[in-house]
Order: structure tokens, then sequence, then C-alpha cells
């Protein structure tokens, strides 16, 4: 069981590792990273309760409606909500990066809880796999929400509805691509690794625009201290 838990949790703790490292400015605090995190996680029980009832009442015909709705628009919405309500106005939120941080963290702990059942259902066989596809993924899905929302907390606030509303529909809309993709037999793999090629250095750009916002912020806020204390 340790194994288990170690294979299924390590993915997670590399990726997350990976985009903290990369902050340019001050550390992150760990505790607002660790409750991030843990929101994520306890996200997983009620989308997959909704996601069992969607699919047993089968209100959904179409599969690719399924995947849009109940899997991808599902996950992406409530990793957003809880960004939005619960991380969006904290006093610790006070750098653009910091949307990276937190978007990946909570998107990171759905993923590994998820990754944590799988592999209790279905043995260590896939778990290469699924660190490479479904819990990466999650996590580059959630830099590019956090990106748009560490936008929009620092902008006016005109501008921050639409980076809002990008920071939804920009994962949703690339969930759903890879979700279909994985629907195609035969040709899954051959249409995958593009598309995760894609999807990281997509998102890997979005990590440099975020260091250069705050780089630009670092240095509004040094010349306004210079001001206030000549």
């Amino acid at each position: 069981m340790f194994i288990l838990l170690s294979v299924a949790i390590a993915p997670a703790l590399a990726l997350l590792s990976f985009f903290y490292l990369r902050k340019e400015i001050s550390a992150e605090p760990s505790r607002l990273l660790l409750h991030t995190f843990i929101y994520g996680a306890i996200l997983t029980f009620p989308i997959m309760f909704i996601q069992h009832v969607f699919q047993e009442e089968q209100i959904f015909s179409s599969l690719f409606l399924h995947q849009a709705i109940v899997t991808s628009a599902l996950e992406e919405f409530f990793k957003w909500l809880v960004l939005i309500v619960a991380i969006y106005g904290h006093v610790e939120f006070d750098d653009p990066y910091d949307g990276i941080l937190y978007g990946a963290s909570v998107a990171l702990g759905f993923a590994t809880v998820e990754n944590i059942l799988y592999l209790l259902n279905f043995g260590m066989d896939e778990a290469i796999l699924r660190a490479i596809l479904p819990v990466s993924s999650h996590a580059l899905f959630g830099v590019l929400m956090g990106y748009y929302i560490g936008r929009a907390k620092f902008t006016t606030i005109t501008k921050s509805r639409y980076e809002i509303f990008y920071a939804l529909i920009g994962p949703l809309a690339l969930h759903t691509i890879y979700n279909s993709i994985l629907g195609i037999t035969g040709l899954e793999l051959l249409l995958m690794v593009p598309f995760m090629l894609f999807l990281w250095l997509f998102s890997l750009s979005k990590v440099k625009k975020a260091h250069i916002l705050s780089r630009r912020k670092r240095y509004k806020n040094h010349e306004y201290y210079v001001e206030e204390k000549v």
C-alpha cells in the first residue's frame, strides 16, 4: 500500500515542485499551497459522485457531450470555483506568478486522489502512463487556469472579467480535446504525443509571460516605494 501511494503521489509532487522552483521572486507560503492542494483533493469525491450519477442516468447519449460536459466542464469548473472563492482574494496572492502555483496545486490535488483511486482499482501497471498523461495534463490545465487568474488579479476590473472567463474556458477547451483524443481508438497515441507536446510548450510560454508580469509588478512597487520614501 505504501509503495502504491508513493507511486500515485510522486508525479504530482514532482510537477508542483517544478513550477514552485521556477518562481523568480520570493517563495510562496507552503501552507496556502498545501491548503489549495487539499481543496483540489477534496473536490475529487463530489465530482466523481456527480459524474457517476450522470453516467448511470445516461443523460447524454453523445460521447462528445459526455466528455465535454460531464468530464471536462465539471472538473475544470470546480477547480476554477475553488480558485475564485478561496484563493483569489487571499492576502498571500500578491504576485501574478502565484496564480500558476495555485492553479497547478488545486489541479494536482484533484489528479493525485484520482490517480490513487485508479491505481487501487487497477494496479500499478499503468502508473508511468498515468503520470505522463492524466496527472501532467491536469497540472498543465491548472497552469493555464492559474495564469489567467493571476492576470485578472492584477489588472483593471473591466479586463479582469475577461481574464477570469478565459481562466475557465481555456482549460475546459483543452481538456475536452484531450478526452476526445483518448476516445479515438487506434489513433489516440499518435494524436496524443503532439497534443501533449503542444500543451507543455503552450503552458511553459504562459509561465514565461507570468514571470514578465511579476517583474513589471515588482518594478512598479519598487518605484512607488522609492517615491514614498523620498
